[in-house]
C-alpha cells in the first residue's frame, strides 16, 4: 500500500465512525459481516524463530570470530583518541600552572610590595615608563 491508500482508508474510517449512529442495522450488519470475512482470510501470524538456548560453554571460534576483530576495530580508535584529548588536557593544564607558579615567583621576589600591583596609579606610571623607553629606541 502507499501512502495515497493507507490516507483513504483513515478518511474512510473516520468519515464511518463519525456517522456510525446514523447508519442503518442493515449497513452495519453487512459491514460486521464483510469485517468477520477478512478476519477469517487473513493469514495467521508467522510465528517468531528465536535461537535455541545455547548452553554457556567456551566457545574459542567466537573469541577469534570477525564480528569480535570489527567491534575492537571500531572500539580502539575511539579509545586512542579519548586517551590522547585526556594527555592534552593534562598537558594544557600543566603548562598552566608553571606559568601561573612563575608568575607568582616573580611577584614574590620583586622589591615592590604586593599593594603596588593593584594600584591604578602605579600601574599607569608603569605604562608611561615603558613608553619613555619605547620612544628613544624608535628615535636610533
Amino acid at each position: 500500500m502507499n501512502t495515497d491508500d493507507i490516507n483513504l482508508a483513515y478518511k474512510i474510517r473516520h468519515a464511518l465512525n463519525e456517522n456510525l449512529d446514523n447508519l442503518p442495522a442493515s449497513t452495519t450488519d453487512r459491514l460486521a459481516a464483510a469485517r468477520a470475512q477478512a478476519l477469517a482470510r487473513k493469514k495467521a501470524d508467522a510465528p517468531v524463530r528465536g535461537r535455541a538456548p545455547q548452553r554457556a560453554t567456551f566457545d574459542l571460534g567466537a573469541l577469534f570470530s570477525m564480528q569480535w576483530v570489527a567491534r575492537a576495530a571500531v572500539v580502539a580508535p575511539l579509545l586512542a583518541m579519548v586517551a590522547g584529548m585526556v594527555g592534552v588536557y593534562q598537558y594544557e593544564r600543566e603548562q598552566r600552572v608553571a606559568e601561573l607558579a612563575e608568575l607568582d615567583a616573580a611577584v614574590l621576589s620583586d622589591d615592590l610590595p604586593l599593594t603596588a600591583y593593584t594600584d591604578h596609579g602605579f600601574n599607569a606610571y608603569l605604562a608611561q615608563q615603558q613608553q619613555a623607553q619605547q620612544q628613544p629606541q624608535r628615535a636610533q
